[in-house]
């Protein structure tokens, strides 16, 4: 097995995102303006903001990968260095505003998700699959179940041609 195919068990801290949440496959329209919405609110704070993140769930019976794209729901988040001062996010959304962008989307929320499996996917999201199955024998192997939504943490740019996506999901004891 390869580094990028060996899961993990890692805690994660607690962290203050930007945050949109919608409905929508990847990459369509809902989707790609959330993520507008958060870089054009993040570039008027001016302080850094970690890789763009999405927690990915459906409200369905059926496994995940079974349910049509469109109903898809998700949160996509951009981690902050900490917490924003009091009005700091509304004069980010004012100054904002003019883009066109949907900034009144994007609110601060703070991330917690504690335990969690990790594993690093190298190659198309098409494939992720692959890597997320590796990750459902571990936690078969550790005795553990799912906390939580799939989250994931794009490396690279979601255009990039090689992909690199640290997937994470949030586990408890069986």
């Amino acid at each position: 097995m390869t580094p990028e195919l060996t899961p993990e068990l890692t805690t994660v801290p607690s962290v203050t995102c930007l945050n949109v949440t919608g409905l929508g496959e990847p990459g369509g329209a809902e989707h790609l303006a959330a993520i507008r919405a958060l870089y054009t609110v993040v570039s008027q704070m001016g302080g850094p903001a970690g890789p763009l993140e999405g927690l990915w769930w459906v409200e369905d019976e059926r496994p995940p990968l079974q349910v049509p794209r469109q109903e898809w729901r998700w949160h996509l988040l951009l981690p902050l260095a900490g917490a924003p001062e009091a009005g700091e996010l509304e004069r980010a959304r004012e100054a904002a505003r003019p883009s066109g962008a949907a900034v009144d989307r994007v609110r601060v929320v703070t991330q917690t998700e504690g335990w969690c499996v990790e594993l690093v996917h190298a190659g198309p999201f098409s494939e992720e699959h692959l890597s997320l199955e590796v990750m459902e024998k571990f936690m078969a192997a550790e005795g553990l179940v799912p906390n939580g939504p799939h989250h994931e943490v794009y490396l690279t740019p979601l255009d990039d041609p090689s992909p690199r996506t640290l997937l994470r999901q949030p586990v408890r004891r069986a």
